[in-house]
């Protein structure tokens, strides 16, 4: 990369930027940057993990390409860990293959959360960086501008094709004071979910600004461009500071730090100001991240179970406070309690400092450095139970157990209800413990990484049974005849579509074997086929969670060929355009009422135009007025059938 005096002066545009402005125009291919515009994005960075990272190599290999070109590719190993069978085995001996293949890093299972990883070893301020993972933000800590996106579009980026996306809108978060007692950078997070909403943050890039940034340290502020995921933000982004080169210096690469601050005269399309002081110990409540409450008013209710840990919360920082919390004291012994580290580098501190000892002498057990029970791998609830985990995702079933009823909350707020058995007011805890700074040095664990050789094209990329060949989908059809086969509410996320979890996970190469919809409604997948081709109807803000792009492919190889809904997330809406999905919302949203499941559809696809309307004849009902938001090239893609199809042509 060019460095700051090339990237991010002010006289570049001859007017105060800010930090989200400064990356883009580094980075611009095409477009302007104006809100709401399309624009295509450089990539410098990628990675993958293991859930979505097969199939994105696999369309990776299906483009040609013999090498990756970005600065840096990664394909992390770190959410089905548990190798049950020979599905997951192979699908890491593929990726392990592959990555030496094409140029990749690889990061082996146990070695720690990709997020985590990234962020010690491999993000740079300043740079950009997409990810088939929808907290691919967590980097913005760090002061990238790091992205989610589903597998194919980080297959594009690693074969060198710019990234599209919307121009976002630029919301200044303004920190003011310092955080008191026992709130901390989850509660900051948390409480700017409960004001905004999960949709609050649909087409806008949160910048965080002011005095209070100072007082944060880089896995803090982590957690909190973390959790910008589920406000339904493209990203969220801190400075690069004093704050970052300390980081930096400890992790053994001060060489990457660089300056990235707004210019004193930057605009901002919004404003948003949060007194730290003014903060709180905070919990989202089933089965919603925006569902916040103080803790103080949970106050005896019952916990069942406590993990701590996943791409959020595991990270040095956050597991010293926890361990200073239960030091010489026992866990409740009706209470299981988990704690994940999020790399080795982690649980290498921890042990040197004696912590491991306070953790597992409280009664606690620790798992492996890996996603686990965040994504249902492993650690589930019992039924109905009360499960307080310091995650960034509590929907309906997640957990593993469907009738679980998962909270939301910090390490440390974790660590009381382990100590309790239930949720206690905060203004009872005592003294907290200290906000931990990371050592001078911190152990490095870059040996673990598996470099790919110079010359990657005599190595075979080896692949078992489960791992099938990808389907090629035909071009959309001038009328699109369709049945509406299923009538969703509002709020349905990727893991009511599909599932994580290590059933569901483990066939993330197999897409004809996935199970849609299943714990929904289990006659969608013979309902779908028998369709030929089927409609999806929804309430608002629909496909909301996970960037895996099996919510939209798996549909899609049912015979799905649309999707209308009052509103889409922005993520999955991009992989439904990547596999020929057309995306439609109602002009009207009450429309949505009439509209049975089962009506017959006619979609007069041949007069669509980027942005237009076009009335579909439901059969029963009459005309129902419906609208795309798609970009001239979006619509193209999904004439083509897809993207990968786009590309081949």
């Amino acid at each position: 990369m060019d460095g700051p005096s090339t990237l991010f002066e002010k006289g570049c545009t001859g007017m105060g930027m800010n930090i989200t402005q400064k990356i883009v125009a580094a980075h611009l291919v095409s477009g302007r940057m104006e809100p709401g515009a399309e624009i295509a994005l450089r990539m410098d960075q990628t990675l993958t993990q293991d859930a979505t990272g097969t199939m994105a190599w696999l369309q990776f290999e299906a483009m040609g390409v013999p090498r990756v070109k970005t600065d840096l590719s990664v394909s992390y190993v770190d959410h089905n860990t548990l190798q049950m069978g020979f599905r997951n085995p192979d699908d890491h001996r593929f990726l392990r293959t592959a990555a030496a293949r094409f140029g990749a890093v690889f990061s082996a299972p146990g070695t720690g959360i990709c997020h985590q990883l990234h962020l010690e070893n491999f993000a740079v301020p300043g740079a950009t960086l997409l990810g088939s993972d929808s907290h691919t933000p967590t980097g913005g800590g760090m002061g990238s501008l790091a992205m989610g996106a589903g597998g194919l579009s980080v297959a594009l980026a690693m074969a060198g094709q710019p990234y599209s996306l919307t121009m976002p809108r630029i919301v200044r978060v303004r920190l003011t004071g310092r955080l008191t007692g026992w709130a901390t950078a989850k509660d900051i997070i948390l409480h700017l979910l409960g004001l905004l909403t999960v949709k609050g943050g649909v087409g806008k890039v949160f910048e965080y600004a002011g005095p209070g940034v100072a007082t944060l340290g880089v896995p803090d502020r982590a957690t909190i461009t973390n959790m910008g995921a589920e406000l339904g933000a493209p990203t969220s982004i801190f400075p690069s500071d004093d704050v970052t080169r300390a980081f930096l210096r400890a992790q053994g690469r001060e060489q990457d730090w660089r300056e990235l601050a707004a210019d004193a005269d930057a605009t901002y399309d919004e404003t948003i100001d949060i007194d730290l002081s003014a903060l709180e110990p905070l919990v989202a409540q089933p089965h919603m991240p925006d569902r916040v409450t103080p803790v103080a008013k949970l106050a005896g209710l019952k916990v069942d179970q406590v993990a701590i840990g996943s791409c959020t919360n595991s990270s040095y920082a956050d597991l010293k406070r926890v361990a200073r919390v239960l030091a010489g004291r026992r866990t409740c012994p009706a209470t299981d309690v988990s704690i994940s580290p999020g790399s080795k580098q982690v649980l290498r501190m921890l042990a040197a400092e004696g912590l491991l000892t306070d953790l597992l002498d409280s009664g606690a057990r620790l798992l492996e450095c890996a996603c686990g029970p965040c994504i249902g791998m492993g650690g589930s609830p019992v039924s109905g139970g009360v499960s307080v985990r310091t995650f960034n995702r509590n929907f309906e079933g997640r957990s593993g157990t469907r009738d679980g009823k998962v909270y939301l909350v910090s390490p440390v707020t974790a660590a009381q209800a382990a100590l309790h058995g239930e949720f206690t007011d905060p203004a009872g805890w005592g003294t907290p413990p200290a906000q931990p700074e990371l050592p001078e040095r911190a152990p490095s664990i870059r040996h673990l990484f598996v470099d790919p050789p110079a010359d990657g094209s005599s190595v075979e990329v080896l692949r078992g049974p489960n791992i099938v060949a990808l389907e090629t989908f035909p071009p959309l059809d001038d009328t699109v005849e369709a049945a509406v086969v299923i009538k969703l509410g509002d709020n349905i996320t990727t893991d009511h579509i599909m599932p994580a979890g290590a059933e569901i996970t483990a066939l993330r190469s197999n897409v004809p074997a996935i199970h849609v919809f299943g714990r929904v409604d289990a006659g969608f997948a013979a309902r779908a086929r028998a369709a030929g081709n089927g409609i999806i109807v929804a309430g608002e803000n629909y496909g909301q969670g996970s960037s895996r792009e099996h919510a939209a492919l798996a549909p899609r190889h049912l015979g799905v060929r649309a999707v209308l809904a009052r509103s889409l997330a922005r993520i999955h809406r991009a992989n439904l355009v990547n596999f020929g999905i057309l995306p439609l919302l109602f002009v009207r949203p009450e429309d949505y009422d009439s509209i049975p499941a089962g009506a017959a559809v006619t979609i007069p696809a041949a007069t669509l135009t980027p942005g237009g309307e076009v009335p579909l004849r439901v059969r029963g009902v009459g005309d129902i007025a419906a609208r795309n938001d798609l970009s001239p090239k979006e619509l193209e893609i999904i004439r083509a059938g897809g993207l990968l199809n786009y590309v081949r042509n």
